[in-house]
């Protein structure tokens, strides 16, 4: 799947540069890429969304990730308690892994 959408490839590279280092209490990646992250997630939303994906379910989960992600970067730029941030970094994580599952899903069905 990510070989034949880019901008999922390319949120993913930056999600799991993120997050991963956030699960050992690290969030200096985030808060340095946060704008990063949020730029990849208008790229994944605004991109074409390969053949047999390109459903309602996924462009609904897209937009909950786009809205997730401009309100992580708000959080993070208002200063909130790290472990505010690392709480909804996790929910934005659980919503990127949700798209690929629908993605997964409709190529199995």
């Amino acid at each position: 799947m990510f070989d034949t959408w880019p901008e999922l490839r390319e949120f993913h590279l930056v999600m799991s540069q993120t997050f991963h280092p956030s699960e050992e209490g690290n969030l200096n990646p985030i808060k340095e890429r946060s704008t990063e992250l949020k730029e990849k997630t208008y790229a994944l939303s605004n991109s074409k969304i390969p053949g047999e994906d390109d459903n309602e379910k996924i462009k609904s989960s897209l937009l909950k990730l786009k809205e997730n992600n401009v309100a992580l970067e708000k959080m993070i730029n208002e200063k909130k308690f790290e472990k505010e941030i690392t709480e909804f970094l996790s929910v934005v994580h659980d919503n990127f892994h949700e798209i690929i599952g629908l993605c997964k899903n409709e190529k199995h069905e």
